[in-house]
């Protein structure tokens, strides 16, 4: 029988190699090469799987099952599918244990078994956070172990129809000679839990940590095995909190869901657009809402822009929220095209509430903050703005226009500045069509001047 070989495996990509070396060549990360150990294959050619035709299959079996909140089903296109794999990934603190904690709650409470294994906690504080969440259903257990063989074992037993693993990091594979959450180890328990879920029908949920680079620990391998990869993130600095699907065997990658974190758990955010303009102050120059496209879900956020005078020196650019590369090119784009003079200032920009801006779609809002905050020119309250600029300074058209409009008109918005090429908007929406920037800024006199009902 073949024996085990010895091999070097990068703990940050998995890359394998026949000697140790300082860098990693396929991830160029640094001293993160290690010595393990890889089990010689398996099995002969005399070894005959059952071949089996695929019609006879019942794809019954596939329907997800709902977890009871109603983001977390948004995103998964119903819930979760039995025999599945999902990781869900975030910063720590991020509340991924609450999230998935909840989720385990909702479950049991509909009356399937659910079982959660802790390996970073002991199962009295997990109770206390359940406590906190509401009352523990009786359908919920807890197995408190590192080991993967104890885990397969215990769902083998009970067969639940949710199993939380918190978290894949924690996790020890027998005859791995390695340190838990290493390459060897992740790569090794996450084939263990995979092979269990699709041999008893149990969906498991393993909680997996991010690294500094917000990229989720372990190999990329992980992401891989698993059918399903869910990102939680937000800023630690506001309650706002977002899931999203990396990656979805089952279903669109095109949803996300919104909750707010407070002290009895995480709640859904059922109209993210209220939520983000809630504390807006309409027509203080620096300020325009863009219908911006989170995945397939239209949210209105406000862009807030601050030039502060400093001296005779070039711009500067800060951006907290927005891309800063789009920062950059839209700032050039203003001062060039649209003959805004912006040098001598410090250009502050952000997207207000903890929001993200980061797509195209926000171009044309971003210069408007800017030129209005440089000029002083503050828009009416009933306005927003949406498209991307070119590097000529045209304004171009973006994916899904007619849902951020349908989604401006339902906030009360009465007037929209978008690329020429837009279709119809809804009723009551009045278009405001530029070719370019300089054609937006020329609007600036009227978009403040001209009334209108206040937006929601």
């Amino acid at each position: 029988m073949a024996k085990d070989r010895r091999v070097y495996v990068c703990r940050e990509c998995g890359a394998q190699f026949v000697s140790w070396a300082g860098q990693c060549a396929q991830c160029d990360g640094w001293a993160t090469i290690e010595e393990a150990s890889v089990a010689a294959p398996r099995g002969s050619a005399a070894d005959i799987p059952n071949v089996e035709p695929l019609s006879q299959f019942d794809v019954a079996g596939a329907v997800p099952i709902p977890t009871g909140l109603d983001e977390v089903d948004r995103v998964l296109g119903g819930g979760l599918v039995p025999s599945s794999v999902s990781l869900l990934g975030g910063e720590p603190g991020i509340g991924k244990s609450t999230l998935s904690l909840q989720m385990a709650m909702s479950v049991a409470a509909a009356g399937s078994s659910v079982l959660v294994i802790t390996g970073e906690e002991a199962p009295t504080q997990v109770a206390a956070r359940a406590g906190r969440l509401g009352s523990i259903p009786d359908e919920l257990s807890v197995v408190d172990t590192t080991d993967v063989d104890t885990v397969v074992a215990a769902i083998t037993a009970a067969k639940p129809q949710l199993a939380v693993i918190d978290s894949i990091q924690t996790l020890e594979a027998a005859g791995v000679d390695s340190a838990a959450g290493s390459v060897t180890q992740v790569r090794a328990a996450a084939h263990r839990l995979v092979e269990v879920a699709k041999r008893t029908g149990t969906s498991v949920v393993l909680i997996g940590h991010v690294t500094k680079d917000g990229n989720l620990a372990g190999p990329r391998l992980l992401e891989h095995v698993v059918d399903t990869v869910l990102s939680f993130t937000g800023d630690r600095h506001h309650d706002l909190r977002f899931l999203r699907a990396i990656k979805h065997r089952f279903g669109s990658t095109n949803e996300v869901g919104v909750f707010e974190m407070l002290p009895a758990g995480l709640a859904a955010v059922d109209d993210p657009s209220s939520r983000f303009l809630a504390d807006r102050r309409p027509g203080v120059a620096g300020s325009v809402v863009v219908p911006t496209l989170d995945q397939r879900r239209p949210v209105l956020v406000e862009v807030q822009a601050l030039a502060s005078a400093h001296g005779d020196r070039p711009v500067s650019l800060t951006a907290n929220g927005v891309s800063s590369p789009r920062l950059k090119l839209v700032a050039a784009v203003v001062q060039e095209r649209g003959g805004i003079a912006l040098w001598g200032n410090e250009i502050f920009a952000s997207a207000a509430g903890g929001a993200e801006v980061t797509e195209p779609g926000g171009d044309l809002a971003l210069a408007l903050a800017i030129a209005t905050a440089a000029t002083g020119v503050g828009l009416a309250a009933d306005v927003v703005a949406c498209g991307e600029i070119g590097l000529s300074g045209e304004v171009r058209s973006v994916a899904q226009l007619d849902r951020r409009l349908q989604e401006s008109h339902r906030m009360g918005f009465r007037r929209a500045v978008v690329p020429r090429s837009a279709t119809a908007g809804p009723t009551g929406l009045e278009l405001i069509r530029v070719d370019t920037l300089a054609d937006a800024l020329g609007q600036l006199h009227n978009l403040r001047s001209m009334s209108g009902p206040k937006a929601a």
